[in-house]
C-alpha cells in the first residue's frame, strides 16, 4: 500500500510516502504561516523524490490535532481535497497516535504540552493501545495530570515532564514528537470509516457566534 502522511498540525509542514512499510521520502520544513501556499508544491516535490504520482496513492493520512488551530485545518481541508481527487481513502490520525512509534501493542499514553507557561500549564492526554487511540483527546492541568501518572506503569510518551518533578523519576517517560512519517505508517492499520479526517481541537474556539437577538 502507498501512503501519503501529511503533518501540518505544529509549526513545521511535514510530508511522507511510505509504501508497505518502507519509507520512500519525507521532508519536513518549519513554517508557522503560509503552509495552504506551500503545501500543494511541497507535497508535488515529495511525490517527484519518491518517483511517484497522486493517481499511485493507495491511501492518504493527516494529522488531525490537537495542535495549531490554523494548521489543522489547513492539513485536513487538503487532504481531504486530494482524496476526492484521486479517490484514495482519507484516514485522520491524532497528534499523539503520530507520535507513538507503530507496532507498540501495549497500552501507552501520550501527553502533548498545550499551554506551557507556568502556572496555567496543561497538557493534551490520549491513550493508545494497538497503535491507535483508546478514547478521545482530553486537556488536563499539571496537577490533574500529576494525579493520573501516580502509581503508572506504562511507557509515557511525553512533552514537558520536567513539570512533573520528583514524580518523573518514577515514570518511564519517552520523547513525544508527532510525525508524517508515523502517520503514514499507521493508516494502512487504521479503518478509514473509524478515523475520518475530522479535526480534533482539544478545547473550544476561543471565539464564538454572537447570541441571536430575541
Amino acid at each position: 500500500m502507498l501512503v501519503l502522511g501529511l503533518n501540518t498540525a505544529f509549526t513545521a509542514m511535514e510530508a511522507a510516502i511510505v509504501r508497505d512499510g518502507e519509507i520512500l521520502a519525507d521532508a519536513r520544513e518549519t513554517m508557522a504561516r503560509g503552509q495552504d501556499k506551500a503545501l500543494p508544491g511541497f507535497v508535488e516535490r515529495l511525490l517527484e523524490e519518491a518517483r511517484v504520482t497522486l493517481a499511485d496513492l493507495d491511501r492518504i493520512a493527516v494529522v488531525t490535532g490537537p495542535g495549531s488551530f490554523t494548521g489543522i485545518r489547513i492539513g485536513v481541508a487538503y487532504a481531504r481535497g486530494l482524496s476526492l481527487v484521486t479517490e484514495a481513502p482519507c484516514v485522520g490520525v491524532t497528534s499523539i497516535e503520530a507520535a507513538i512509534p507503530a507496532g507498540m501493542e501495549d497500552t501507552v499514553l501520550g501527553c502533548i504540552a498545550a499551554q506551557k507557561r507556568p502556572p496555567e500549564q496543561t497538557w493534551w492526554v490520549q491513550g493508545v493501545s494497538g497503535n491507535q487511540g483508546i478514547a478521545d483527546t482530553m486537556e488536563v492541568r499539571l496537577d490533574e495530570l500529576k494525579a493520573m501518572l501516580t502509581g503508572f506503569h506504562a511507557p509515557i510518551f511525553m512533552q514537558g515532564g520536567e513539570a512533573l518533578g520528583d514524580l518523573a523519576d518514577a515514570l518511564d517517560i519517552r520523547p513525544l514528537i508527532p510525525s508524517a512519517v508515523t502517520a503514514a505508517l499507521k493508516a494502512p492499520m487504521f479503518d478509514p470509516a473509524s478515523h475520518p479526517p475530522a479535526p480534533v481541537y482539544a478545547r473550544d474556539p476561543d471565539a464564538k457566534l454572537p447570541e441571536p437577538k430575541s
